[in-house]
């Protein structure tokens, strides 16, 4: 009998991990195995998803369309010839991907007849999907998905939140839901699909660097903070771990846009810094920011 595969795309930081998280921890009784594709060696999201499952397997280096399909079909296989084979395997593409190709990938012969792809879910940031209404990216990851879920929409006005789904409407999406309501997993695997056409020709978007950074020590708050400021314009997206000067633990940091957050790690002790940061190549220059992240260290200062 084939697994069912389910597919998690959206733009960066729009909040698929947090969409993951909550099917992991959920009371519906699936076994459910992870894949996580995220963009750089650093595997922040893997990690942030280990704590809910011991079924989480990362795979690096962003974009599923090209090489690193080998590494999902192994990975598919690996997954699928264990003795347990789980109810559920479900994938999350990178921010910068173009679920196009791992649809591909999940054509391949080899795979098909173990493992079917059922549904593709694409979390929209309801915050930024004003901004990215002509992204070619965005509207591929939304083009291609059956069901839509809106993350961070209970922020925006009544109005704008009719505005957006009328917008989803009309490009033919029909089965919205909300990121505060888990979704109905066993309800949409009991449903028929029908077969899949293959997707034309993944994006292959060059347009995005990124820069990973690793210290192996604590860093100082208000320095942090400093820095992060001073870089966030050119940021489309910032995640990672820290251990912050004079406090307990290890805390997570999360920047989308200008918005950012951070939260400790609970159950997890500080060891060192490790940080992933995305933007466009024509406004981010992964050095500069290198270059402030290490004085930031050297100096206490931003």
């Amino acid at each position: 009998m084939s697994v069912p595969v389910l597919l998690v795309t959206g733009f960066l930081g729009a909040g698929k991990t947090t969409l993951i998280n909550g099917m992991l921890q959920a009371g519906h009784g699936l076994r459910i195995a992870a894949i996580v594709n995220d963009f750089g060696s650093i595997n922040i999201d893997a990690a942030l998803l280990e704590s809910a499952s011991d079924s989480v397997i990362g795979l690096k280096n962003g974009c599923i369309c090209c090489s690193l399909q080998g590494d999902l079909l192994r990975t598919l296989k690996q997954v699928l010839g264990s003795g347990s084979a789980p109810d559920l395997v479900v994938i999350e593409a990178s921010g910068v991907a173009d679920p196009g190709g791992i649809m591909q990938a999940l054509m391949d012969p080899m795979i098909w007849q173990q493992a079917s792809l059922e549904a593709v879910v694409c979390v929209v940031d309801a915050l930024d999907a004003k901004l990215r209404k002509e992204d070619a990216l965005w509207r591929a990851q939304l083009s291609q998905s059956d069901i839509v879920v809106l993350a961070k929409a209970d922020g925006l006005e009544s109005d704008a939140r009719t505005a957006l789904t009328a917008q989803l409407g009309a490009m033919g999406k029909r089965h919205i839901y909300d990121a505060n309501e888990p979704l109905p997993l066993r309800t949409l695997l009991a449903q028929p699909r029908n077969p899949r056409a293959a997707p034309t020709t993944p994006i292959r978007d060059d347009r995005f660097v990124h820069l990973e950074w690793e210290h192996d020590g604590p860093v100082p708050l208000p320095a942090f903070q400093d820095t992060m400021t001073a870089l966030a314009p050119s940021l489309l997206r910032a995640k990672g771990f820290l251990q912050l000067a004079g406090r307990e633990g290890a805390f997570t940091f999360q920047l989308v846009g200008q918005r950012a957050a951070m939260a400790p790690r609970p159950g997890q002790a500080g060891s060192g810094c490790q940080l992933v940061l995305i933007g466009e190549r024509a406004t981010f220059d992964p050095e500069v920011a290198r270059a402030r992240l290490n004085a930031m260290v050297e100096t206490g200062g931003a």
